[in-house]
């Protein structure tokens, strides 16, 4: 079958061990926060979002608060033009309740019936939903590596890139140029991004907005509420809405 679907419910805190599947996943939690990681990275995944998981990807996922996973395994020749890489997409209103109504879908199952049709439009909507940029790319370097594990650690380090230079012993435009050829990005960008996640994680645990800001080392909720409505077009007090 192109499509298939299923549902799992977890207890706060647990993590699947690394697996993979031979089809693509679309990882959807109805509830709950999922920080979805691979070798390249990890994604946070909040309820208003779900995860393209190509297939033959080693994955693991951590559980943030009780998380009611629901999932749509797409086999690679179910479409063209597939997303081939990681990515977290938008969920809108109608692929969620496609996603729910799969679950409850048969197998097998004739691709012109009703429920065929459904598996079809579930797939058109996974093709026009938009990327997001819910992604902390993870480098291969080793001293970027140590870099990027500390700001995961204690995202309110306030270490310079300067500093970071003389504790490896690195030239800090040496370290820049590797995190723009390994990340894609510079290393205050990362550390934002990490910062970001770290914050959505919070909230998504029911931390208060003030804490959470303070915690990442913000000056003031305000400074924080600006960087994170400019990165994702909302407060951090109307994200998981």
């Amino acid at each position: 079958m192109p499509v298939t679907a299923m549902a799992a419910d977890y207890v706060p805190g647990h993590v699947t061990k690394p697996h993979q599947h031979p089809n693509a996943q679309l990882v959807h939690a109805v509830h709950g926060v999922m920080v979805v990681a691979t070798a390249e990275g990890q994604w946070i995944v909040p309820p208003t979002r779900g995860m393209w998981m190509p297939g033959g990807v080693v994955h693991w996922i951590r559980m943030v608060g009780h998380v009611r996973m629901r999932t749509a395994y797409i086999r690679p020749d179910a479409a063209d033009n597939l997303p081939s890489r990681c990515t977290v997409l938008g969920i809108t209103p109608l692929l969620r309740e496609l996603i729910l109504a799969a679950i409850d879908i048969p197998s097998p199952y004739a691709e012109a019936s009703r429920d065929g049709r459904l598996m079809r439009l579930l797939l058109d909507e996974v093709m026009l939903v938009p990327t997001l940029p819910l992604h902390l790319p993870r480098p291969a370097d080793a001293g970027l590596r140590e870099i990027c594990d500390a700001i995961v650690g204690a995202p309110d380090t306030a270490l310079t890139l300067a500093q970071w230079g003389e504790r490896l012993g690195v030239d800090p435009k040496t370290i820049q140029r590797r995190f723009a050829r390994e990340t894609g990005m510079t290393f205050g960008q990362w550390r934002q991004q990490a910062r970001l996640l770290s914050a959505l994680e919070g909230l998504a645990a029911g931390a208060k907005v003030v804490d959470v800001a303070l915690d990442l080392g913000y000056e003031s909720p305000s400074a924080f509420s600006t960087m994170f409505r400019r990165q994702f077009g909302v407060p951090p007090s109307g994200f998981f809405r």
